[in-house]
């Protein structure tokens, strides 16, 4: 059987189309669309471009299970999906050439709390650190593209709420954010004391696109506002 039946056989179980034609070519465009991107490719993007009556979710299941044991998997990323190297394949990549980004323990802690209380405001981020953070730490974090503002508070001066984004699930291999480590997880790593209330509960953080009752989107007067467009709407160069 060559690759082309393998993969039509696979989306001929999970599909919901008959047509095994229509389903072979959905799932080629599909790979097709993942492959020849740079980053993570939306469920959204990858449906509008697949022929009428396939389910994306059907055709994309499937082809990460096709890919599933092959030197590259196909992996989900909130609402996105990629091309990723296999786990047990990546020592054969070469990283001495790449450079590693090392945070500070100050944005590892930051990071955290971003990842696990958002939307969090910086004053709640002083709060539960219990001390002042600096807006070089929130800027390395926002300029390795893990953090981004997410929106505003609708509190006394309208602070804004740091998010984490798709490319910081993507960097630590995270289908969403309710795969975060739980309490268990965190305490066989180390890195909760054995201290810690008996009520303590890890938080759940919103989902990506999900808005608080109390916070309202990032606007394009608001981003002018925090410097990060110049006056028009255009990017600063």
């Amino acid at each position: 059987m060559t690759e082309e039946e393998e993969r039509a056989e696979v989306l001929a179980e999970e599909g919901t189309v008959v047509d095994p034609r229509r389903l072979h070519e959905a799932g080629r465009i599909a790979e097709a669309l993942v492959f020849a991107s740079a980053g993570p490719v939306s469920e959204a993007y990858i449906a509008e471009r697949l022929p009428r009556g396939v389910d994306v979710q059907h055709v994309m299941r499937a082809l990460k299970g096709f890919y599933a044991g092959r030197g590259v998997n196909l992996v989900q990323v909130d609402d996105s999906w990629a091309f990723r190297t296999a786990p047990d394949m990546s020592f054969v990549i070469r990283t001495d050439e790449t450079e590693v980004r090392k945070l500070s323990r100050a944005a590892l802690e930051v990071l955290s709390i971003i990842a696990y209380h958002q939307p969090v405001t910086r004053a709640e981020i002083e709060d539960i650190r219990g001390v002042q953070t600096s807006k070089g730490t929130l800027d390395v974090l926002m300029e390795a593209g893990w953090v981004r503002f997410r929106g505003r508070r609708r509190s006394p001066g309208r602070p804004v709420t740091f998010g984490t984004t798709l490319d910081f699930l993507d960097h630590f291999g995270l289908e969403e954010l309710r795969d975060l480590p739980g309490l268990d997880e965190l305490k066989g790593a180390g890195l909760l004391s054995g201290r810690i209330p008996a009520n303590f509960q890890v938080p759940l953080p919103l989902g990506e696109d999900e808005l608080a009752e109390d916070e309202d989107p990032i606007t394009q007067m608001d981003l002018e506002e925090l410097g990060l467009l110049a006056p028009g709407g255009h990017d600063e160069e």
